[in-house]
């Protein structure tokens, strides 16, 4: 797939993460603010990215998604120690169609799907075993045929406003490389360290 800046240099920075990344490259922190305005942050895995933006799925229920309901604006933050950079984005979150989130669903380990069903996310739990017997219900309830994508779950598309790309230098001197969109497509700027 042939992109341009600066999604050509982020697909480039995650090659090389997927070749230097121990563990999970994807990883990516998700800060979200809520209705009261209190900042949250989280780690979730990035599962496509195109000139469009970069979506991840979770359940709509949970806190991040209740909060990207509340409130668009959202961050993310690539850091890859091995590489010694880290890639940050702001925009707006947007739900992604129900053919996408089909697709993405229908792609996980079967185990995956049923733990989606079976997670209450973000709500308390009173026990594992409490866990467990909902594993159990939906393992049951789906031994046979297709899972299905459950309503409550689905994926954001964050449609990016600026991405800056930090690489570590010597004494400090980091190199920082800001792109904005803009009307007529994306301006880059360098920032100081």
């Amino acid at each position: 797939m042939s992109f341009q800046a600066p999604f050509d240099t982020f697909a480039s920075w995650l090659a090389a993460a997927e070749q230097q990344e121990a563990n999970n490259p994807t990883a990516m922190s998700v800060a979200t603010v809520g209705a009261e305005g209190r900042p949250s942050q989280r780690m979730v895995l990035l599962r496509s990215f195109d000139e469009r933006g970069f979506v991840f799925y979770t359940n709509l229920e949970s806190r991040k998604g209740h909060e990207l309901r509340a409130n668009q604006h959202v961050a993310l933050c690539f850091h890859w120690k091995s590489l010694d950079r880290q890639v940050r984005i702001e925009g707006l979150a947007e739900a992604v169609d129900a053919r996408e989130a089909d697709a993405y669903f229908a792609s996980r380990p079967r185990d995956s799907q049923i733990g989606a069903w079976a997670s209450r996310q973000s709500e308390p739990l009173a026990s594992r075993a409490e866990l467990d017997a909902r594993v159990e219900k939906y393992t049951a309830l789906y031994a046979v045929g297709k899972v299905p994508r459950p309503p409550f779950w689905s994926g954001f598309r964050v449609v990016p406003e600026v991405i800056e790309f930090w690489e570590e230098r010597p004494f400090r001197l980091h190199h920082r490389q800001e792109w904005r969109r803009e009307a007529e497509g994306w301006r880059d700027l360098l920032r100081y360290p």
